[in-house]
């Protein structure tokens, strides 16, 4: 199988796993515990906790390790919502969230919470998908208690101006939430530059272990208070409490480091990946249809492509090349039949969105395969349109 749905997960890297193993078979004592496998465990796994913090420029006490983005995501939002000190009632988000945030709105909006959703700017800007500030600003109020954008969107891989947002919603004394899950460890991403208060991120995108995540809570500008959102044990000074997992922190530490070591020229090597992949496609099938912001670094995530074709439903066409691993939509929401909320967030029809196809290049694809994997996808959409005939 050749693997291009790097925004769905990314393999863990082989050195991640090797940081990792000792961890699991040999230092494998309780990081609570007081005796010397206890404190061994204890030690690795807060150096591995403050060197995500600098590579975040987050305080070193500001990083709550969690056991995933979705997980960050309640915690941020439900958490700052419900602490008894928080009196504001509305709420602010972005209509092309992932589930991991829209779905935390709902809810509270069921539970008395004011919740508007900002629209983005429409299909065919080069900032398509990204959050309409204007908007946005109309939208924050004195009431407003959080606003929540995600840093870059998981299927059109749209990257937001955070320091903007930043600069928007506290002039009227709102705090900033982002889940910038698919952002860490794919582009630059530092919270004291870009002020914000609260920031989710998962390993497992960024070439980590699956089940360890973190939340950024707080970046030393204005106090964060959160109501925590699982107790027992008060560990992580009650903000998440339970058994901490060493592995999982050091191997998300670890990947974090490659990332921001090999980041430039990364981005550079994907990048001409995704613009192959487009260019071959583009260039032999009539009428596709580039969803999202331009294929340029500014305004879209270098390894991310998402097109719609003229004819075809995407479902269908992964059906027919099950050799290549792609998606149709996000992985999160694969379940449902519903069109992508991203794409007719858009401005794109439902049809359109049913056409449409995300890929995700990343760092273990080379260029034999790009090659192999676009003659492969020509070869699947040309049968499926001669049966279509």
């Amino acid at each position: 199988m050749i693997y291009l749905d790097n925004h769905a997960t990314t393999r863990c890297d082989p050195r991640v796993v090797d940081a990792m193993v000792p961890w699991l078979a040999e230092n494998y004592g309780n990081p609570h515990s007081g005796h010397a496998l206890g404190v061994e465990s204890n030690q690795a796994m807060h150096n591995a906790v403050e060197q995500i913090a600098r590579l975040l420029n987050a305080p070193s006490d500001s990083i709550v390790m969690t056991s995933g983005a979705t997980e960050s995501n309640n915690l941020a939002i439900r958490g700052l919502c419900t602490h008894p000190r928080q009196k504001r009632r509305h709420i602010v988000t972005v209509s092309t969230e992932h589930p991991a945030v829209l779905d935390v709105f709902e809810d509270l909006q069921k539970h008395g919470f004011r919740v508007t959703r900002v629209p983005v700017q429409q299909d065919g800007r080069m900032d398509a998908g990204v959050v309409d500030l204007q908007k946005l600003e109309e939208a924050i109020d004195d009431d407003t208690a959080l606003v929540s954008v995600m840093w870059a969107n998981n299927e059109i891989g749209a990257i937001a101006p955070m320091k903007e947002i930043a600069r928007i919603s506290h002039s009227r004394g709102a705090l900033l939430h982002s889940d910038a899950t698919q952002a860490v460890g794919r582009i630059p991403v530092d919270v004291l530059d870009a002020d914000i208060d609260l920031l989710s991120a998962t390993a497992h995108k960024l070439y980590g272990p699956k089940g360890t995540g973190l939340l950024m809570v707080g970046n030393s500008n204005r106090r964060v208070r959160l109501n925590p959102q699982i107790v027992g044990g008060g560990q992580q000074r009650g903000i998440r409490s339970g058994t901490m997992n060493p592995a999982g922190i050091i191997g998300m530490a670890a990947a974090m480091q490659i990332c921001a070591d090999q980041m430039t020229e990364h981005n550079h090597r994907v990048g001409e990946l995704r613009d192959r992949i487009w260019m071959r496609l583009n260039e032999a099938i009539d009428g596709l249809h580039l969803n999202g912001p331009a294929l340029d670094q500014e305004h879209r995530l270098p390894g991310n492509l998402n097109f719609a074709l003229p004819q075809i439903e995407g479902q269908a066409w992964m059906s027919a090349v099950p050799q290549i691993a792609f998606s149709s939509g996000s992985a999160c929401s694969a379940a449902h039949s519903t069109p992508s909320h991203v794409l007719t967030a858009l401005g794109i029809s439902e049809s359109r969105a049913r056409r449409s196809v995300r890929f995700g290049v990343g760092r273990f694809n080379q260029a034999d395969e790009i090659e192999e994997a676009c003659e492969v996808l020509l070869e699947g959409h040309n049968q499926l349109l001669a049966l279509a005939k």
